[in-house]
């Protein structure tokens, strides 16, 4: 695909380069650092100049000299142009130390007099050159900066490489950028130095996208348009930018089921190989281009007969990708398919539709070809596309579904029942689901400025409270506005004080406010027969009892599980399954816990639910972290951190979770990074609740990261939010033992014992057994910092006992750890003249067991423990943990499945946990086993264990 020379992006700023390049400009600036070469290779308007350029400004100031070329398509055939770009400026500050002949020919080649030629003058240019070099180089190092490479003139070309093969240690590096549509970039290594590191650029994820346009200024933007904006320019920076601009300057947005517009600018791009193709070719295509998964079998059944032959001389053009199996039609690049529909004249595509219509097998395609064949508004065409939108939405597709609401109701006539804005509604309670609340606010707000009838109203404006999310202030002037429209009608209050109860929660940070509501919501759905309302508001009830430690909160779960039970409630993240995991994980059933939060998982995945995916993801994750599985808790953490990113939703839940497994089994500066943000999050929402779940969290990262004083601050804040919130119960942020264990650590054992004694009162009376384990850890350390070691001792070992049993793998491994430092402490020589106390003073438990949780920043803890002291440990505790090291190297699915073994599951069992099928994990096993060099799951345990395999 060739972009022509004006359209390509001018220089940019920095902000655009860090956008999904952090990475491999971190890995190209550092290979400059060494001394090295770097070429950036990728396709047409990927942003290879705008890195290109980054790095020359970024690096560029460390060379004594910048010689530079930007070769163009058109003046590829002039010989020499690209060596007069470079050495013209420079030419007369090395002339003078070129021997006679070279300088010569090298004149005569930069200033074209004297016809100077490869084929005449050959080795005279080429030592030319590279004397030109190292002359320059001589008084300090030289980058040489080429930006498309591709269209550099053969004989340009050719000196430098020459030169660059024959540089050795001379400074003069080179930062090329070539255009390269595959891997094929070998032949370009040719003109570069040996030490070249070639750095392929890639498309952007659908999250960089978003954040590019919105760094650009083309925002708002829906989420289902950044989609489309994703898909259609196949993640190419310059093609997401160009359509994101025509978006933003086109009156009128696509309409549900149209694809989007696509600029001049891009459609010049491929228009002139289509026409290329003949007609009926070009008809076939259009055809292709309208189909969701076109086939050839779909094309024959949609009236293309020649359809073989036709693709055939498209995927010759470069057109069509051609399959190594299988029947579809691939386009090249979406673009493709998106210009040539968009070139096509309306009448035109509507007949493609139409053919369509009855050629798709699926009844959700059918449907909607039929509504994009349709002008003006028809009930029969309206009914169909209600129908597919149901059947979308049991199919766990509720971003489609919402699409055909919209052309629903695009077709519903005014008085029909169920009207169009009937169907609006639904269309935007499916977006919700989707995890598009900003289309669905869009939608919500569109109806409230025609509805009249209450129970649309007060619909209406649920959906665009939901769509607020965790920023509830954002919308507190709506409420007075839906108690109004809602009346007397118990089943629409309901809806109402449901909401109001969220609102007491997030914006008050009342927890005995939001519990009322919530109850008084109960009893009106029940008035109400609103059944789905009523096991909401008693799943939010039991929630909101549970973290309040109030004893009513077992009954209010037992009630929100009676039959007769809603699917939707059932798993949603806010419903009944949800508030059970809650109960379950703050009672210490940490088995059953996992199992009710991986069911849970696996159905909203089935259900296209988005949110409550995100949000399970992190309960998961939370789950594996307090059972010690370290590793999987990151990277399910990390799962849920770009979804929600990607979704716009709970992203600061999400980052606080994220957070804590950082600082668990990751990287500490991350990890404090993600809990201000985090933090920064709660803070914008006016959110209480979590916020205070988010300074926990910065306060566990700092106290990883060695810094007890900062700890101390945020978990002092963080007592007293709970304290105004009123939650009671400790085993909600569970971060009570590292507020006394850092007081402990700067000083303050008496506020430490208060801290311990408080929490404690509160763990019994709820029996928090493991909240009491991790209190009489730190009592130890109390007891310790006062000089009663040996009682201290024995309650340490009593704690890691009791978080073993209990599950607790990483407050085990804490405790371990707490207990072999006390030890090496006890046992160093007594400043005093007592007597050290007796036992085993080694760190070779705390180690094991960290290794076991691959939890490496506490594992360089121990590291760091046993080079400050005397005391001698064996070789596997102070070496790099073998097993760690070698997983870094896997992708993330075979490192998740890798580190199951390590704990112990069967390939059943992880696959249940991974949601993959058993055939799956035995091929990622092969090569989880080629990679690491070794032949069985016996070899991965050896490696868990810390032991070389033979």
């Amino acid at each position: 695909m060739t972009v022509r020379r004006d359209f390509q992006e001018p220089p940019r700023s920095r902000p655009d380069l860090v956008i999904g390049r952090e990475d491999l400009f971190t890995s190209a600036r550092e290979q400059l650092g060494r001394g090295g070469s770097v070429l950036l290779h990728g396709p047409a308007g990927i942003g290879k100049s705008t890195v290109l350029r980054a790095l020359a400004a970024d690096y560029g100031a460390s060379a004594r000299t910048v010689l530079r070329c930007s070769a163009t398509e058109s003046e590829s055939h002039l010989p020499f142009l690209a060596l007069a770009d470079l050495f013209g400026l420079v030419l007369d500050e090395v002339s003078g130390q070129l021997p006679a002949a070279q300088r010569t020919a090298l004149e005569s080649a930069l200033t074209g007099r004297g016809e100077s030629t490869l084929q005449r003058d050959g080795l005279a240019l080429r030592l030319a050159v590279l004397s030109a070099l190292r002359a320059l180089a001589a008084k300090g190092p030289v980058l040489v900066v080429a930006d498309d490479f591709q269209w550099l003139d053969a004989a340009s070309a050719e000196l430098l490489g020459f030169a660059a093969r024959r540089l050795g240690d001379t400074p003069v590096q080179m930062l090329c950028a070539v255009r390269t549509e595959g891997q094929e970039y070998d032949r370009h290594l040719r003109a570069s130095p040996p030490d070249t590191l070639a750095v392929r650029l890639g498309p952007l994820t659908r999250t960089q996208v978003s954040a590019l346009l919105d760094h650009r200024g083309y925002a708002p933007l829906s989420r289902s348009t950044i989609r489309d904006i994703h898909r259609t320019s196949g993640g190419n920076p310059l093609f997401a930018l160009e359509l994101g601009r025509a978006l933003a300057e086109s009156p009128t947005r696509p309409r549900p089921g149209e694809p989007l517009p696509v600029p001049t600018s891009l459609r010049a791009l491929v228009l002139s190989r289509l026409e290329m193709l003949s007609d009926e070719a070009r008809r076939t295509l259009l055809v292709a281009s309208a189909g969701a998964r076109p086939t050839l079998a779909l094309l024959h059944a949609a009236g293309r007969e020649h359809a073989e032959a036709e693709t055939a001389q498209a995927a010759a053009l470069g057109l069509l990708a051609t399959e190594a199996e299988g029947p579809a039609v691939r386009f090249a690049h979406p673009l493709i398919s998106a210009a040539l529909y968009a070139e096509a004249p309306a009448q035109e595509r509507r007949a493609v539709h139409a053919s369509l219509s009855t050629a798709a097998s699926d009844p959700i395609e059918r449907a909607r070809h039929l509504a994009l064949a349709t002008t003006g508004t028809d009930p029969e065409v309206a009914a169909r596309l209600a129908e597919a939108g149901a059947l979308a939405r049991d199919r766990g597709a509720p971003s489609v579904a919402a699409s055909l609401g919209l052309l629903a109701a695009r077709h519903t006539p005014a008085d029909s029942t169920p009207g169009p804005d009937e169907r609006r509604l639904q269309a935007a309670e499916d977006a919700i689901t989707a995890g598009e609340a900003d289309l669905a606010r869009d939608i919500a707000r569109d109806v409230l400025t025609r509805a009249t009838v209450p129970a649309e109203r007060v619909r209406a404006w649920m959906v665009v409270i939901e769509a607020a999310g965790q920023a509830l202030g954002e919308v507190d002037a709506v409420f007075p506005q839906v108690l109004a429209d809602a009346g007397d009608d118990p089943g629409l209050l309901a809806l109402v004080h449901y909401q109001l109860a969220w609102r007491g929660l997030v914006v008050e940070g009342d927890f005995a406010e939001a519990r009322q509501e919530a109850e008084h919501a109960a009893r009106l759905a029940a008035e109400g027969e609103d059944r789905r309302t009523e096991l909401m508001a008693l799943s939010f009830q039991a929630s909101t009892e549970t973290l309040m430690g109030h004893p009513g909160a077992p009954a209010t779960v037992k009630r929100a599980l009676r039959e007769p039970q809603d699917p939707y409630v059932a798993c949603h993240h806010n419903g009944a399954g949800s508030a059970r995991f809650r109960w379950l994980i703050m009672s210490d059933q940490l088995p059953e816990a996992r199992a009710t939060i991986t069911a849970l998982l696996r159905e909203v995945r089935r259900r296209g639910m988005v949110e409550s995916e995100v949000h399970f993801l992190r309960f998961l994750a939370d789950t594996e972290l307090r059972t010690g599985h370290c590793g999987r808790a990151l990277d399910l953490a990390r799962e849920s951190l770009r979804l929600a990113r990607d979704a716009g939703i709970g992203e600061g839940a999400s980052a606080m979770l994220a957070s804590l497994a950082e600082a668990s089994a990751g990287d500490v500066d991350r990890a404090l990074a993600l809990a201000r943000e985090a933090a920064d999050h709660a803070e914008v929402d006016g959110d209480q609740m979590y916020l205070s779940r988010a300074l926990a969290a910065l306060g566990y990262a700092q106290l990883v990261a060695g810094d007890p004083a900062a700890t101390v601050r945020s978990l002092r804040r963080v007592r007293e939010l709970e304290h105004g919130l009123g939650i009671n119960d400790p085993a909600r942020g569970r971060w009570h033992g590292d507020l006394a264990e850092a007081l402990v650590r700067i000083g303050e054992p008496g506020e430490a014992q208060d801290v311990i004694d408080t929490t404690r009162a509160h763990a019994l009376r709820l029996g928090r057994e493991s909240v009491l384990a991790v209190l009489d850890r730190a009592e130890a350390l109390v007891r310790a910092a006062r000089g009663e070691h040996e009682g201290a001792l024995v309650r340490l070992a009593s704690v890691r006992d009791r978080l073993g049993r209990l599950g607790y793998g990483l407050e085990e491994a804490r405790a371990a750890f707490a207990l072999a430092r006390l030890r090496a402490q006890a046992a160093a020589p007594p400043r005093t003249g007592g007597t050290p106390l007796p036992g085993p003073a080694s760190y070779d438990e705390a180690a094991r067991l960290f290794r076991r949780c691959r939890a490496l920043p506490w594992l360089r803890q121990v590291d760091a423990a046993v080079a400050a002291g005397s005391t001698p440990v064996e070789p596997a505790s102070v070496a790099p943990p073998v097993a760690l090291d070698a997983l870094e190297g896997l992708a993330s699915m075979e490192r998740q499945v890798a580190s199951l073994v390590m704990e112990g599951a069967t390939n059943r069992e992880i696959a249940a946990r991974l949601f993959i099928s058993v055939k799956t994990v035995e091929a990622t096993l092969t090569r989880v086993y080629r990679k690491l060099g070794i032949r069985s799951r016996v070899d991965i345990v050896r490696l868990a264990a810390g032991r070389r395999t033979t």
